[in-house]
């Protein structure tokens, strides 16, 4: 039962954890981070979707258990959160066709949506690029924007974010999240922490805040604004215990790097991390957030800071109601205390001062290289070298991404060294694209109170926009005579950026490779200019009189960006920038589609009516015989890999297909999410993509027996004629990166019934199973001889299980058969029932009508 609580004169109710200790349950030693689920099963305990078994199971803290809770609230960028809404609807499409109320299909649970991920650096290094960035976004967008701003009046609890607020994550952080959430219960305004789910990997960001929120697949997504509870298997909650000061020198970048390759070799997939220790209370909420929003990149589910004094001030700072998440945390024993000793499935240790400056590249985030061994790692005997560039030159240097700036520390710090530079009369090489996108306008109205902003200009890191850009690959074209240097003389040229993902060809497909570094770094290496120098012994540049001039010369001091914090972070900066859901003039004239149903129209190339809800039967599981495999491929493929997001090439089937209806700005797969016919030709098309059974690059394969290659769409098609089930097999870490769902409708689309894959990560694979594909876990394909030519049999399906061990055959031309065990990631009946079902979406369309016929 609730209790209640007075708070400025209101009486607030609320489910006291402490009542669950009264009934026998020993919770107050558990972390942090399962008390809060405790507290949203007590909350929603209704004897249908939230039972008692999942109370028993999360307050007993049954690793590995069923868990159904439901989320607060849903979280999504436009990427992500266009092909979600087009299948709402869609839906509601079906919903005529069955002659019901379309009305009837509408989030119930709060949904905020940020414009943030279609923003391109198209001008750069100029004072007008901003503007001219913003201009070319709404022509490449007019489409889908217009469709965006029909759902927000056609669903009730949506709320969406114009183009040039900043990004998903940021604007999280800093305005739409409260920590602990008021709203009715049972008929009583209750309270209760908030638990947020997002449609973008890094939603973990928000757990800097004292907030349980992680990225789950777009599918998922639906299923809970349509009010179907979120499910996962109990996890492991490994503590990180914090000791130790930053050391000079040392930023929160490094911190995150140094994490992120520690507990990616502790292997924390699936696994919550909750930090604790006397250190905790040196990190502020933006160095919290930094650390947590890279959670997918060392595989953690959630990287949890527990609520405390540093979450409350930044509350405080930002025009919340720290002193009311403060009062009910300690109530509800959700509050850190540092004396309470905490049960946790292990334990790792951190010391923030052994921690060196470092980077992470050329390839993934978790291959940190101090900056003391740079050299010795990437310096070439020999370089190429061509009319402009050579062998390990930078030519794109970007201060880019949430992760980091979201943080002042760093931001701040990068203005500093760019102030010191430009008076010492350092200047940028002009062969270099450098950039500044901050994740939220704040950020460009504290560099420029600070007087920073025109020294970083100075060196060309002019104010881009204040969306995504770099990171998610928006960088834009290099300079044409650096691209036809690159191409004709064979140069390996870098990127360093401060983004949180580095994986090959998600950058740009010219450079060798992409490092990841803080700001202050990305500026460093622009005026270097290359990405093979010692810092430490190397000057960094000459000043106009000859005089070496090093790293150590302009590096900001903590002493230094502590006071230029102090003077720039104030709670009136933030209540200037609070007006987020008001858009600017190109958002307000947009003409919008009116009513309930969405207009489709047959001729457009960015949204269409999807295919998931045919008239097609939904065929009975049964064994996969004679199948082919339609992909063979290594270790690490991301979901950048089978659904890209950068941009379409005219000579790839995606490009191709656009050019019958007459478009010549091609623009990105991640910008056409909401038209399944582009996304299906994208499928594997990426420029970087390694499939083992051709020797190219690209999205290319086989087709048997007549060993054809074609594009990877095209065979997947012929296969389809002649009525031959695939499969794809795989290494290592199949799906990591991006929570893009499309990774797995494309999977869906192109035929394949199931994936192989010696591990999967979390988010990929429960997208498979949102999709009615079956992931199946194998022993090391190549241990096992496959050529890739094989047919499959795969049995058991027939009467699958959670879990279940399937026997699996591969058949050589000749008869020879070599077996193998494997096991089906099907994790818990419910996925179980979206498999049968064929998808998520089929089986909470089904429930939703079924309990309409109960009422």
């Amino acid at each position: 039962m609730p209790n209640k609580f007075s708070y400025k004169g209101s009486e607030i109710y609320y489910y006291p954890l402490k009542e669950l200790e009264e009934k026998g349950y020993k919770i107050s030693d558990l972390p942090y981070s399962i008390r809060i689920l405790i507290e949203n099963v007590y909350r929603n305990l209704d004897g249908s979707k939230i039972t008692e078994e999942d109370l028993e199971n999360i307050t007993k803290w049954k690793i590995g258990e069923e868990l159904a809770f439901m989320p607060t609230r849903v979280v999504m960028q436009d990427y992500t959160g266009v092909p979600l809404l087009v299948d709402l609807a869609a839906m509601r499409e079906k919903m005529i066709q069955l002659k019901r109320d379309p009305k009837m299909i509408n989030p119930v649970v709060p949904a905020d949506l940020v414009i943030d991920h279609s923003v391109q650096v198209d001008y750069y290094g100029t004072v007008y690029s901003l503007e001219f960035n913003m201009k070319k976004e709404f022509e490449r967008n007019l489409e889908r924007y217009q469709f965006l701003k029909w759902a927000q009046g056609a669903f009730r609890n949506l709320r969406i974010v114009p183009p040039g607020k900043g990004i998903i994550h940021q604007v999280n952080l800093e305005y739409l999240s409260t920590v602990v959430a008021k709203a009715e219960v049972k008929g009583l305004l209750t309270a209760f922490p908030e638990v947020i789910i997002g449609t973008d990997s890094h939603t973990t960001m928000i757990e800097g805040l004292g907030i349980l929120g992680w990225g789950v697949g777009g599918l998922e997504a639906e299923a809970v604004l349509l009010g179907e509870p979120y499910y996962l298997n109990v996890p492991e909650v490994i503590g990180v215990r914090l000791t130790g000061e930053i050391q000079e020198g040392v930023t929160p970048t490094d911190v995150v790097l140094y994490i992120t390759e520690l507990l990616r070799k502790k292997n924390v997939v699936s696994k919550f991390v909750e930090f604790f220790g006397p250190s905790l209370s040196l990190l502020s909420v933006p160095d919290r957030a930094t650390i947590a929003n890279m959670a997918p990149e060392y595989g953690a589910t959630a990287a949890y800071f527990p609520i405390d004094d540093v979450t409350v001030s930044y509350l405080e700072l930002t025009n919340r109601d720290g002193e009311f998440v403060k009062k009910y945390a300690q109530l509800q024993e959700l509050f850190y205390d540092d004396s309470r000793k905490i049960r946790y499935s292990d334990i790792v240790e951190v010391d923030l001062s052994k921690i060196e400056p470092a980077i992470a590249g050329p390839r993934n985030p978790d291959e940190r290289i101090s900056l003391r061994e740079v050299k010795g790692k990437l310096s070439k005997e020999k370089k190429k070298k061509g009319k402009y560039v050579e062998d390990n030159a930078v030519v794109l240097a970007a201060i880019t991404s949430c992760t980091n700036t979201s943080n002042p520390t760093v931001m701040l710090g990068a203005g500093i060294l760019a102030k010191k530079a430009v008076e010492m009369g350092l200047r940028v090489p002009p062969y270099i694209k450098t950039s500044t996108a901050p994740g939220s306008p704040v950020v460009a109205e504290y560099l420029k109170e600070t007087g920073l902003l025109p020294y970083l200009e100075a060196l060309g890191f002019h104010l881009v926009g204040f969306g995504c850009t770099t990171c998610i690959g928006n960088a834009g074209p290099l300079p044409k005579y650096v691209e036809e240097d690159i191409k004709e003389n064979g140069i390996e040229t870098y990127a360093v950026i401060s983004g949180n993902r580095n994986f090959e060809g998600r950058i740009n497909p010219l450079l060798k490779g992409t490092f990841l570094a803080s700001p202050i770094l990305v500026v460093a290496y622009a005026l270097a200019g290359r990405i093979d120098i010692d810092f430490y012994n190397e000057p960094i540049g000459f000043d106009p009189n000859g005089k070496p001039v090093y790293l150590r010369d302009i590096w900001p001091s903590l002493k230094e960006i502590k006071a230029y914090v102090n003077m720039a972070l104030k709670p009136e900066l933030y209540k200037r920038n609070s007006n987020i859901f008001e858009g600017n003039e190109l958002w307000n004239s947009l003409k919008t589609p009116q009513g309930d149903i969405y207009s489709w129209d047959e001729k457009s190339t960015y949204i269409r009516l999807p295919p998931w809800y045919s008239e097609e039967k939904q065929e009975e599981l049964d064994d996969i015989t004679n199948a082919r495999i339609l992909l063979l491929l290594g270790d690490k493929i991301t979901t950048d890999h089978i659904s890209p997001a950068g941009p379409i090439t005219p000579d790839s089937p995606a490009g191709l297909y656009l050019k019958q209806f007459g478009v010549s700005d091609l623009n990105t797969y991640g910008a056409r999410r909401g038209n399944h016919e582009v996304m299906l030709r994208g499928g594997f098309f990426n420029p970087k993509m390694k499939n083992l059974l051709v020797e190219k690059e690209g999205g290319y394969t086989v087709h048997f027996p007549d060993r054809k290659i074609a594009s990877v769409y095209e065979v997947a098609m012929q296969y389809k004629k002649e009525g031959v089930p695939l499969v794809i097999v795989a290494g290592k870490q199949y799906g990591s990166g991006s929570s893009r769902d499309w990774a797995a409708k494309v999977t869906k689309l192109l035929g394949v019934k199931a994936v192989l894959a010696e591990s999967f990560e979390r988010i990929h694979r429960s997208n498979l199973v949102a999709m009615g594909v079956i992931p199946i876990q194998i022993p090391d394909w190549r241990d096992l001889g496959i050529k890739g030519d094989e047919t499959v049999n795969i049995k058991g399906i027939k009467d699958l299980k959670p879990k279940k061990e399937l026997t699996i055959e591969f058949v050589k031309s000749n008869g020879e058969k070599i077996t193998t065990k494997g096991v089906a990631r099907i994790d818990n009946n419910v996925e179980l029932m979206y498999v049968k079902k064929g998808g998520i979406l089929n089986y909470v369309l089904e429930k939703f009508l079924e309990n309409e016929r109960k009422s």
